[in-house]
């Protein structure tokens, strides 16, 4: 069992990253172009809403990923799949990236569903890539941890103080309930099953790498 679940994909570098970039900008311009009723009717069949998910709607676990909700929304998510992701993805190989992007976004929905079911918030129209993004990031700094990056062009942090940093105020709002409107808790799903992924798949401690113990 723990040969198959190790077991690697054959390397091949095919930018998939560009590939999940280019649907969600087409997914979000229709939305746009082709009015309110479309968008509606969109978000109505592809977002993660629990009563919709009670009723057997379990592809939305998967299809909310792929829409967002304003031209920051959209613009956010995919800047930072294309700086981490691009790297992530040279480094894991398409296949691997595509089973992790998918696995922990689509976790990172079951989670939300099961938080916003269980505490009454029966209509949330959960959207957006942020789970798998934030998974993503997670990923640049177990393998990139030395990598330094520029908050605002200016402030240099290192990728594991930039990571950890998020995450610390992902528990702050989260427990605050301040910036209402943005599921943080998605956002910890995301972390937390890239964690796990980690740890499964690879067999390798993202603590360990994070804080320079290689």
């Amino acid at each position: 069992m723990n040969n198959i679940i190790r077991r690697p994909f054959r390397y091949r570098n095919n930018n998939v990253v560009y590939w999940l970039i280019g649907i969600n900008v087409i997914i979000f311009t229709a939305m746009q172009l082709f009015g309110r009723d479309f968008s509606h009717q969109v978000v109505v069949r592809m977002a993660m809403i629990p009563l919709a998910v009670r009723e057997g709607w379990v592809w939305t676990f998967v299809t909310y990923m792929f829409l967002h909700g304003n031209l920051r929304h959209i613009l956010f998510n995919m800047l930072g799949l294309f700086i981490f992701g691009i790297h992530v993805e040279r480094q894991m190989g398409s296949w691997e990236f595509l089973l992790y992007y998918f696995v922990t976004g689509t976790l990172a929905g079951i989670f939300s569903f099961i938080m916003y079911y269980f505490t009454g918030s029966y209509m949330v129209a959960l959207m957006g890539a942020s789970g798998a993004l934030f998974a993503v990031m997670l990923a640049y700094a177990v393998f990139f941890p030395d990598s330094i990056i520029y908050i605002w062009g200016i402030l240099p942090l290192r990728a594991p103080v930039l990571v950890l940093g998020y995450t610390v105020l992902e528990l702050f709002f989260s427990v605050s309930g301040r910036t209402s409107g943005v599921a943080h808790l998605t956002h910890l799903a995301g972390f937390g099953f890239g964690w796990l992924y980690f740890m499964i798949r690879f067999g390798m401690s993202p603590w360990r790498r994070l804080t320079g113990r290689r």
